[in-house]
């Protein structure tokens, strides 16, 4: 047993005690994670609880191997290893970012990610109190950005399909219909099947606050519009 001890490098109750403390570190780091996420998958985010405990755990464990891993090697730099935490997670959170439209979404989450793994990194370093602060810190900021109606206002991409009467002009109006609600159109599929009608498809991108409703419902009720759907 003692045999098996010195090789774990618990040879001293001072060893003990500290790796018990690292232990508590990477179980803070993975609770911090899990709340942020719990925030994320509440709003249907791709990545939700689980890569967020998972992140903050890993930039805690990575963190406390690179401070007190290499203790046994003379003039060792104790960041370097950690360093490599920020711009790794940074390829994570690329994978949650997606363009379409020009309109750019997951940024939030990949920026969240990328600040937990901070988290982890603050709580494997035993900077508890900076730790614990900026996770709620984050969760504070995500959701008074939702329930502030001002912040919670985004842009939005759709598509918006239409069957229109076949006269001169009707595409170019429809279009001067949208813009004037300040609809930007990224892309328009025309398909002229039948002789007195049009199928029209508007790729858009919708302004933060538009009512979408409201916009169907004045579509809808333009005597040039036989059918409207999103």
């Amino acid at each position: 047993m003692d045999i098996v001890l010195d090789v774990m490098g618990l040879s001293s109750l001072e060893e003990i005690l500290l790796q018990a403390e690292l232990l508590v570190r990477i179980g803070i780091s993975c609770v911090l994670g899990l709340l942020i996420g719990h925030e994320r998958k509440n709003r249907n985010k791709s990545a939700g609880i689980r890569t967020h405990a998972i992140v903050a755990m890993g930039a805690a464990l990575i963190m406390i191997v690179s401070k007190y891993g290499f203790s046994d090697v003379a003039s060792y730099d104790a960041a370097r290893v950690a360093a490599q935490v920020v711009s790794g997670v940074g390829f994570l959170g690329a994978g949650v970012i997606f363009v379409r439209n020009n309109l750019v979404s997951g940024l939030t989450t990949a920026a969240g990610i990328w600040a937990t793994a901070g988290v982890g990194l603050a709580m494997g370093s035993g900077l508890y109190v900076i730790g614990i602060a900026s996770a709620l810190l984050i969760v504070l900021i995500q959701e008074l950005m939702h329930r502030i109606d001002y912040f919670a206002r985004v842009a939005s991409c759709g598509t918006i399909r239409m069957t229109i009467a076949k006269k001169e002009g009707a595409v170019k109006q429809m279009e001067e219909y949208l813009e004037e609600r300040r609809v930007d159109i990224a892309a328009v599929k025309v398909h002229k099947n039948k002789k007195d009608e049009i199928k029209v498809e508007f790729e858009v991108i919708y302004p933060p606050g538009l009512d979408k409703a409201a916009l169907f419902s004045q579509l809808a009720e333009d005597d040039n519009v036989m059918m409207i759907s999103e």
